[in-house]
């Protein structure tokens, strides 16, 4: 039999988590290229630098990631590792400034530690970066063998975050939930399959439980047990599943919807893609006919504040303005492996759904 291997993410959650640094990571070396973002930086970049103060670590570069991570800022990175004798690499930021770091540790082959300041994704537990072309446009996902050797989750740092970034997270996590369950619909699952989708049981029922409450004590910057329990669905729970169920299962129909309505000129920009994830989970549950659950999840998303309606997003649902969004939607990589076919009139028809209950 084949022989395959699983890697978990290890994580310490909680507050003044910075000081387990120095134990954690001494093991992999003492040169460190730290790679962030501006806001990520002005969060928790001090916070670091204290706590590596007194040990046999030293950060001996702290540089922005750029705009976007493309192949060029992951190759710019890792040759500048390998330039700067790095004998490890922090991610530090938001989903795209940690998506950089882990393709540059990669292609240098070092060890990647990440450090995130918004819980708005779980790129700081996976296995893989989720990388654009110049343009901004999307281009393709890198798969690594392993996730970051170890992520360091300031809960203090993010209840000083923006509150939207992790309502978004909620509603991406929740995402995870619903198209794992419905791609993998069906199948005779393998062992890490079958657990990471049993693992995404808990990105849906401890965010109807912590989430409200969760948001809340966010917006008092105070870090408590409910937002505990939504940073780990966010970031820990999103993570495991997709490190132990194969690609396949790992998106569907709401995560297709948002690469979908990100070709319309500026929307990507103006909407989180939390937000326009959960979005498509009502899309998704409208086309298998589940609208018990799609009531359920719509009032759950008004708790939360996320919009619920292409025309909460300024959009009209109009078949002509969208025939680019549908045929990406039904052609994309995410619906390859889901229970039965799709269409595009399948598609348009679950959004008049959605957008009825919006009158």
């Amino acid at each position: 039999m084949k022989p395959y291997s699983v890697y978990f993410a290890n994580y310490t959650i909680g507050t003044e988590v910075y000081d387990q640094v120095p134990e954690v990571c001494s093991l992999y070396g003492k040169r460190i290229l730290l790679i962030g973002g501006e806001k990520a930086y002005a969060a928790a970049k001090e916070k670091l630098e204290d706590a590596v103060a007194d040990s046999n670590l030293t950060i001996v570069d702290a540089v922005l990631y750029g705009e976007d991570c493309t192949p060029s800022t992951i190759a710019k990175w890792a040759g500048y590792a390998r330039e700067c004798q790095a004998d490890m690499i922090f991610g530090m930021g938001g989903g795209k400034a940690l998506d950089t770091a882990k393709g540059a540790a990669d292609r240098a082959g070092l060890p990647v530690f990440t450090f995130p300041t918004i819980a708005a994704t779980c790129a700081a537990t996976t296995a893989l970066s989720v990388v654009y072309r110049e343009d901004g446009a999307f281009d393709s996902f890198y798969f690594y063998d392993r996730p970051a050797r170890h992520c360091f989750i300031d809960l203090q740092v993010l209840a000083d975050a923006p509150v939207r970034y992790l309502r978004a997270g909620m509603g991406d996590t929740m995402g995870k939930f619903f198209e794992c369950h419905f791609s993998a619909r069906g199948d005779k699952l393998d062992h890490s399959s079958w657990m990471g989708r049993e693992i995404s049981n808990l990105c849906y029922e401890p965010l109807l439980e912590h989430g409200i409450q969760a948001l809340k004590d966010c917006q008092q910057h105070r870090v408590s047990e409910d937002l505990q329990q939504a940073v780990l669905a966010n970031i820990v729970s999103t993570g495991m599943v997709s490190l132990m169920v194969v690609d396949d299962y790992n998106c569907a129909i709401a995560h297709s919807v948002y690469y979908g309505l990100v070709l319309l000129p500026g929307f990507e920009e103006q909407y989180l893609h939390g937000d326009v994830v959960a979005y498509g989970v009502l899309v998704q549950l409208a086309v298998d006919k589940d609208r018990e659950e799609m009531l359920r999840v719509r009032n759950f998303m008004q708790e939360l504040g996320i919009p619920t309606s292409l025309k909460q997003m300024q959009l009209q649902l109009d078949r002509e303005a969208l025939k680019q969004v549908l045929h990406e939607i039904v052609t994309g990589p995410d619906m390859e492996h889901i229970p039965y076919e799709v269409t595009e009139d399948m598609i348009y028809h679950a959004m008049e759904e959605v957008e009825a209950l919006d009158t």
